[in-house]
């Protein structure tokens, strides 16, 4: 059984008594603790042995603190260094923070703020260090129609780099529009199947009646109009992986034969009494509550249960606004370059209004704006007069509560702002489909100060 290996600080000062009591004091904190006498010394040890941070005095033998803090982080750049210094000397820390330290403190020490700093020294080692490991996961996976640098798209990444390379089910959810499919070519294309086919396959758009036909094959004469054998698309996809786009409206009788294929690992065509074996893997996606479908009696429980074995939801765009200048980009040069023009990007006008909008269709509403701006932009940048009607109603909205003249010259009662910061609250509301925390990050106040406004307008219909 292996032990966890305590985190390790390196204690650099030639005053030995000094270093003595910066030793019992920090083990006293909980941590391993090594000891070097100079610059020199700390650099040799660094080389033999792993530690998580240095904690080094400026002024040393041999070896001063800036020149043992560059040698340290061209050896290792991981490390954090933490300088000690006397006040005089505070130019020179900073110095040494520009070599490569992570910050410095003064003597007389403060060791509540000493600790406070060690924590957040080792804090941000560990990020740089998870920031790394995601790093090279994504840049291993990949998914160039999946862009985005928000917290929820990183998440997102990270998730489907874990799950690309098994076998496991996989069932996506999100709203109409979030990249659900492109989310199910990713897992795909990065997965050991990614030479084998994917089978997409729209539940939705295909009738109760062939949809047995249509995943499981037929045979010749089995129903009216089966003039030839079908293979259907669980045999097509043998091998690979079989997308079931729009789960949530396969009919009930259709599902139990679905998770008997998926159990079983086998197909029957309809009108044969043979079984057919097949070696898919299974990524499902819905928009719709599956769960309350399921109590409803409208899913099945075991059917559900085998497909959510690793569940992905997609976040809808108006969760992860820092994507959407990239995401507008990008499709304004797709679709540009399709039409024969050079469109260098968007005015800030026309970006600030796709940031403000709520985008209820999510990504694919924002593709379709860029390719109708596109069609419509005559000059170097799409301006308001080439984005969708509704952004331009947006704005409006915005100016009919917010008014450039001045609220001087519009407002002249309490009543009347009250009236207008009800109107802003319920306009961000709507944006944001409801969303108070981002409406409340959109308005410039806490979340709390949203929910007291809420309450005191009568707007506080139901809990988020």
């Amino acid at each position: 059984m292996s032990v966890a290996r305590r985190t390790t600080i390196l204690v650099a000062d030639d005053d030995r008594s000094h270093r003595l009591m910066l030793t019992t004091m920090i083990q006293d904190w909980g941590y391993a603790v090594m000891e070097a006498s100079d610059g020199g010394q700390a650099l040799d040890i660094i080389r033999s042995k792993p530690v998580d941070m240095i904690l080094m005095d400026m002024r040393m033998p041999n070896m001063d603190g800036i020149e043992a803090t560059r040698a340290i982080t061209s050896y290792n750049p991981s490390i954090a260094i933490v300088i000690v210094t006397a006040y005089s000397s505070i130019p020179t820390a900073v110095e040494a923070v520009r070599a490569g330290a992570f910050d410095y403190v003064t003597k007389p020490m403060d060791f509540e703020a000493l600790r406070v700093l060690m924590q957040r020294a080792l804090e941000h080692t560990r990020l740089r260090e998870e920031n790394e490991r995601l790093r090279g996961q994504l840049a291993r996976l990949q998914v160039p129609e999946l862009t985005g640098t928000s917290p929820a798209m990183r998440k997102l990444l990270e998730m489907i780099a874990l799950v690309a390379p098994t076998d496991t089910t996989v069932l996506v959810t999100g709203e109409s529009g979030t990249g659900k499919g492109l989310i199910a070519r990713a897992i795909h294309a990065n997965s050991p199947r990614a030479q084998k086919p994917l089978v997409e396959v729209n539940c939705a758009a295909i009738p109760a009646t062939l949809i047995e036909s249509e995943l499981f094959g037929h045979e010749k004469g089995a129903f009216t109009g089966a003039d030839r054998q079908r293979k259907g698309r669980f045999t097509t996809a043998d091998s690979g992986t079989i997308f079931l786009d729009e789960i949530g409206e396969l009919p009930l009788a259709m599902q139990a034969k679905l998770l008997r294929a998926i159990q079983e690992g086998q197909v029957q065509r309809v009108g044969s009494d043979c079984v057919v074996p097949v070696d898919v893997r299974v990524i499902a996606a819905t928009n719709r509550d599956i769960e309350k479908m399921m109590h409803e009696g409208l899913f099945r429980e075991d059917l559900y249960y085998r497909l959510n074995v690793f569940a992905l939801s997609a976040p809808p765009l108006r969760e992860r606004v820092e994507d959407i200048p990239a995401l507008a980009q990008g499709f304004l040069a797709g679709f540009s370059k399709k039409s024969g023009k050079v469109v260098k990007g968007l005015t800030p006008h026309a970006m600030d209004l796709l940031l403000k909008y709520a985008w209820p269709g999510n990504v694919r509403e924002l593709e379709n704006a860029m390719e109708r701006a596109a069609i419509l932009v005559q000059g170097d940048y799409v301006s308001r007069a080439q984005l969708p009607l509704a952004l331009q109603v947006l704005e409006e909205e915005l100016d009919a509560v917010l008014p450039d003249h001045g609220l001087e010259q519009s407002v002249s009662t309490d009543a009347n702002l009250a009236a207008i910061e009800k109107q802003a609250i319920f306009n961000k509301l709507r944006q944001t489909g409801g969303n108070k925390s981002e409406a409340a990050r959109r308005l410039g106040i806490t979340r709390r100060t949203l929910k007291l406004k809420l309450k005191k307008y009568d707007l506080d219909t139901e809990p988020d």
